[in-house]
């Protein structure tokens, strides 16, 4: 298991942005907008996602704990923030905008020059209560990874039925998530 370290969480969120434009850009509409079924995420909403949670939660939570401590608690999380913040937009503008926002956030988390012992600071979460500086570092990066997994799994879905017997074969397609029904 790996403990957190800083440098390791910046090394696996700078390389979100480019590996969502990779699989992403120039892509048909159809993998755009696809998803697993009822009020499930399609690739564009987990792109709107990663950009309002930039916005929202991870600096500015990071922000709380290191000004307010325990004192404050963190602002909740809207889940459908992102249905806002994508409207009226195309992928590609989307992609730009969370590679926008994802430089700035780790520019401004480079910028606090963090200390080891500044790991183990506390904030306070709506739900969970005591949380540490370092947890709440180690959850966005395990958030990008969260929905790559996702979307890895949303897209593979469209073709459940195509692969035909392969799909015994397939652990994507068997995958049970976050958003499935």
């Amino acid at each position: 298991m790996m403990e957190h370290n800083l440098e390791n969480t910046i090394a696996l969120l700078a390389r979100t942005p480019a590996t969502l434009d990779a699989l992403l850009r120039g892509l048909p509409e159809a993998w755009i907008h696809a998803n697993e079924g009822d009020e499930t995420w399609s690739a564009f909403n987990i792109v709107g996602h990663l950009i309002h949670a930039e916005r929202t939660d991870w600096m500015p939570r990071v922000l709380i704990i290191l000004q307010s401590g325990d004192s404050r608690t963190f602002d909740p999380y809207d889940r459908w923030g992102h249905v806002r913040e994508a409207q009226g937009k195309q992928m590609a503008e989307l992609l730009d905008e969370f590679a926008r926002v994802r430089q700035q956030s780790l520019d401004g988390l480079r910028a606090l020059n963090l200390q080891p012992v500044d790991f183990a600071r506390r904030g306070r979460h709506p739900a969970f209560g005591a949380v540490t500086l370092g947890q709440l570092l180690a959850t966005w990066a395990a958030h990008d990874l969260t929905h790559l997994h996702q979307l890895a799994r949303l897209m593979a879905h469209q073709y459940q039925e195509a692969v035909g017997p392969w799909r015994e074969y397939l652990g994507v397609m068997k995958c049970a998530g976050h958003s499935s029904p």
